[in-house]
């Protein structure tokens, strides 16, 4: 039996008992009965405590010859938070899995990413999540297949190499397994309100979960305020951007709902979706454990009454690591109108063109490689930020610095203070909102610093920083609950 890493059977078995979904996609309960596992939270009886067994993943349950419950469905659990509080191998592995990389790479692809041999990926994958790399790319190829089948009219062979399977066998089979269900009678259950219908090309409509409670004023506040045009929109209620796609590109459109974030995505090829689905969630911090976080940070009594007052802030992220660090670098001493007039001229001069016929987003954000070609002359930056910037943008094109959801935060943090222009304030930031980490700390921030001062925290940086040592590993969420302190427009959901 592989138990879940951070919690031992009598917990398991009493979270399974009180059906609490907040430990959704932490743990998943495999019943020897009946060889079903399900969500902690599965509506139906709870079996005997003597007929459970737990796992880390589905792709565990799934090996192990279980198959996903029919009423609770726990292949569309919310993510494991575990894969984006930590930095080690088997987080930095996960979070690479799930955008995409064994699929297009294979294992020796992934391994080489994070800098280790395939046998030592597979052995600490197996030792934690009971599954190896290849178990684990199925599940989610098998979660893809499963949204394709149920919200679009695709032929079967279409949604079978969207999904990422190499042949229809392996789709079939592996449908058969982990559902219990042919391709077909997954299309046929879905409920007739719901069945597909004359969808665009391209365009599907999904539901994004998340554990409760989720604050999205600073939010989604937060990316309207700062959005670059062409790139980025707020329009009718949903949060709208441009994404750069492996295969190709696409078009979000993101609404909060009381439970659930309502996504459209556009795609100019399906294969895209599961990674596209992955950064929308990473952007949107839809995998992290707010009751964790807050608990954590109430044991301050000066921040308590802002957490009581509006609990379950995200920190807002990003859906391209080295898009946010070029922003930051505009961002640098400028207001935000000023840094999105500084982005939205890149775009317009150097960023792809796209066609948007829902909205008024125009181009994707140019690339690392066309922004080294920029001329230095032609920004209108002061001369040591014009260094900064082409400094930047020359590494990430030729690879010499590389953001990505596998960055070490500890040896990317190096890098970024190694180059020109780049002080505590911009590494922590682009720490915090495109490397995910959630202890990134911004004590000089003049917003950060206003706001402790009004609360009676200490003002100054150091000060501050050593009272912050009791929020760890949460810091980068205590920003959140600071900065909400303003009557800054990030901190509102537009209208």
């Amino acid at each position: 039996m592989q138990t879940a890493t951070h919690l031992d059977r009598e917990h398991c078995v009493r979270a399974v008992q009180s059906k609490d979904a907040r430990f959704d996609g932490w743990f998943y309960t495999a019943v020897l009965t009946t060889r079903i596992y399900c969500r902690p939270s599965c509506p139906v009886v709870p079996p005997k405590p003597r007929n459970m067994t737990f796992y880390p993943s589905a792709a565990a349950c799934q090996q192990a010859g279980f198959r996903a419950c029919k009423r609770c469905r726990p292949d569309t659990s919310p993510g494991s938070p575990e894969w984006n509080q930590r930095a080690d191998l088997v987080a930095r592995a996960m979070r690479l899995i799930t955008d995409g990389v064994v699929d297009r790479e294979g294992v020796p692809g992934l391994a080489a990413r994070l800098g280790y041999s395939t046998r030592q990926v597979e052995r600490q994958l197996l030792a934690e999540l009971g599954a190896g790399p290849l178990a684990l790319a199925r599940a989610q190829r098998a979660q893809t297949a499963r949204l394709l089948i149920e919200t679009t009219a695709l032929p079967m062979a279409e949604i079978a190499f969207a999904a990422g399977f190499s042949s229809i066998r392996a789709f079939n089979d592996t449908v058969r397994e982990v559902f219990a269900l042919s391709p077909s009678e997954l299309r046929h259950r879905v409920p007739a309100g719901r069945a597909p219908g004359d969808h665009t090309p391209g365009t599907l409509s999904l539901r994004l979960p998340f554990r409760a409670p989720l604050n999205p004023d600073n939010l989604f506040g937060h990316l309207a305020a700062t959005a670059v045009p062409g790139v980025e929109e707020w329009r009718d209620g949903a949060y709208r951007r441009t994404l750069r796609l492996p295969y190709g590109h696409g078009i979000v459109a993101l609404t909060p709902r009381p439970d659930h974030i309502a996504c459209r995505l556009t795609l100019s090829d399906l294969r895209d979706l599961a990674v596209a689905i992955s950064r929308c969630r990473r952007m949107l911090d839809l995998d992290a454990d707010p009751v964790a976080v807050d608990d954590g940070l109430r044991t301050d009594p000066l921040l308590a009454p802002l957490v009581d007052k509006a609990p379950g802030r995200r920190v807002p992220r990003t859906v391209d690591e080295a898009e946010f660090a070029v922003r930051a670098v505009l961002g640098q001493q400028v207001s935000t109108a000023a840094a999105r007039t500084h982005a939205a001229r890149l775009v317009t001069a150097h960023g792809r063109p796209l066609d948007d016929p829902e909205g008024g987003l125009t181009h994707l954000f140019p690339a690392p490689q066309a922004l080294a070609a920029v001329d230095p002359e032609t920004l209108a930056m002061p001369r040591t930020r014009r260094t900064t910037f082409t400094t930047l943008v020359g590494q990430l094109a030729d690879g010499t610095l590389h953001l990505g959801v596998e960055s070490d935060w500890a040896e990317a943090r190096a890098r970024l203070l190694a180059l020109p222009g780049f002080g505590p304030w911009t590494v922590d930031v682009i720490a915090m909102r495109a490397l995910g980490d959630p202890d990134a700390f911004l004590p000089t921030d003049l917003g950060i610093r206003r706001a402790a001062g009004e609360l009676g925290l200490p003002s100054t940086p150091g000060a501050l920083t050593a009272r912050a040592e009791a929020w760890r590993p949460w810091r980068a969420y205590a920003v959140q609950y600071l900065w909400a302190t303003d009557s800054h427009p990030i901190n509102f959901l537009p209208v």
